[in-house]
């Protein structure tokens, strides 16, 4: 079969490097891809905005399933655009990716279904907006309503830190549209978890769980990222918190879907915050996270080509998950002044050095060809994951793995994992 991955970050790289592995895929195309992608899947310069041109490649190299990974093309309707073709596309519908498209649907839904999240308020006004802050006091969140790659939420520590995340938000509108509306809700305390799982619309079968680090520097210092690194699985998710987020959120939130109308195919990712054993939505994602798909997947067992296709058939129900018993941390190596401006075309080294090791992989995120060398082009540059007995032997042998890579401006995070690594000791 030939599949094609839509995408060209560290998610992707991860998705075609597991795709790889099943036995029914014969092609892997991915569009845009990256330098690493380029390695096992041919990869196509189009956008991933331009549906029509690729329902027109789908159709011409008779490709039986794809699979998007930016939230992008997700909330623009490109599921909805495959389907009218009648074609194969893992992801969830237009309708279904406003969770993550807009966080003001998203808090309004999950109060209509009682799913547990912080309490809030939505403004259109930013001096309506500042007065609440002002009232509320802080700790408190301030998140743009729209998509913001990862960047439009600020937790602020102090009344003044709120209102300039507000008028960044609405005044400068850094992030567009995206920051029409806001929102301001309450500051939950605890710890945060990822909880991804597959639904066909009937089914829902859960991941193993993960945990992202967001904040650029150590100790969860400085401004939000895309993800600075991320490992699996959570020890904050015991057998009786992962029973709470299926019974308390991820059915009630199948269950609300399915009422309201709106069928949603594809992953369903839940931002959590733990506290006391309580599980609370943050946000929700209608794709893969990034870069949590990393060390998931680097501990999948399944052939995830043939849980895409269950999805689309709507077989899910005859699946079974397996997964490896190894922990996994991958931690994310990023450009100066990243998510800021950053400088590209950097030459990166050391990548030759990791190949073909069983207990490592360098996914790719953001690189590209220069000259036969392969060169930085992004913000967040590559994901060294690696599997180990636990999550203490893993984050060791990534930060060795790291060692052997060298390029100009390299940063990245010392302290992935090292809460959990405290929380296995003790």
């Amino acid at each position: 079969m030939k599949v094609l991955v839509i995408g060209g970050g560290g998610r992707e790289h991860a998705i075609v490097w597991k795709l790889s592995q099943s036995d029914l895929v014969d092609k892997i195309y991915c569009l845009p891809g990256n330098a690493g992608i380029s390695e096992i899947a041919e990869c196509v310069e189009l956008s991933p905005g331009d549906f029509s041109s690729i329902i027109d490649f789908v159709k011409y190299e008779w490709i039986d399933l794809t699979i998007v990974g930016p939230e992008e093309p997700l909330a623009r309707g490109i599921v909805d655009a495959f389907q009218k073709e009648a074609r194969r596309i893992v992801g969830p519908c237009e309708r279904a990716a406003r969770l993550e498209a807009s966080k003001v649907f998203a808090k309004d839904f999950m109060k209509r279904h009682n799913i547990p999240t912080a309490p809030y308020r939505v403004f259109t006004s930013y001096l309506h907006a500042e007065d609440y802050i002002k009232f509320k006091g802080a700790p408190i969140v301030v998140k743009a309503d729209g998509l913001a790659a990862g960047k439009g939420v600020f937790v602020a520590k102090t009344v003044d830190e709120a209102i300039e995340a507000v008028r960044l938000i609405m005044k400068e509108q850094v992030f567009g549209k995206a920051g029409e509306r806001v929102i301001v809700e309450d500051c939950l305390d605890g710890e945060e978890a990822s909880f991804m799982a597959f639904t066909d619309g009937k089914t829902i079968i859960p991941m193993v769980s993960s945990q992202d680090h967001k904040r650029v520097f150590d100790n969860d210092e400085g401004p939000n990222t895309g993800g600075m690194g991320a490992y699996s699985p959570a020890p904050v998710v015991t057998e009786q918190v992962k029973r709470k987020i299926m019974s308390r959120i991820l059915m009630p939130l199948m269950k609300g879907l399915r009422q309201e109308g709106i069928e949603y195919r594809g992953i369903i990712y839940a931002g959590l915050m733990i506290k006391d054993g309580e599980p609370y939505v943050l946000e929700f994602n209608c794709r893969f996270g990034d870069p949590e798909t990393q060390p998931v997947l680097m501990r999948m067992r399944s052939d995830l080509m043939k849980v895409c296709l269950a999805i689309t058939d709507q077989k899910l129900d005859e699946t079974r998950l397996l997964w490896k018993k190894e922990a996994s941390v991958c931690v994310v190596l990023a450009s100066k002044g990243y998510p800021g401006k950053y400088e590209k075309g950097k030459v990166i080294h050391g990548l030759e050095m990791l190949k073909g090791r069983k207990d490592i992989m360098v996914f790719h995120a953001g690189t590209s060809f220069s000259d036969g060398k392969i060169v930085t082009s992004g913000g967040r540059v590559l994901g060294v994951t690696a599997l180990g007995k636990d999550i203490k032997e893993a984050v060791k042998r990534a930060y060795s793995a790291i060692e052997l890579i060298k390029f100009d401006g390299m940063h990245y995070r010392k302290d992935i994992a090292a809460k959990a690594i405290l929380r296995e000791n003790r």
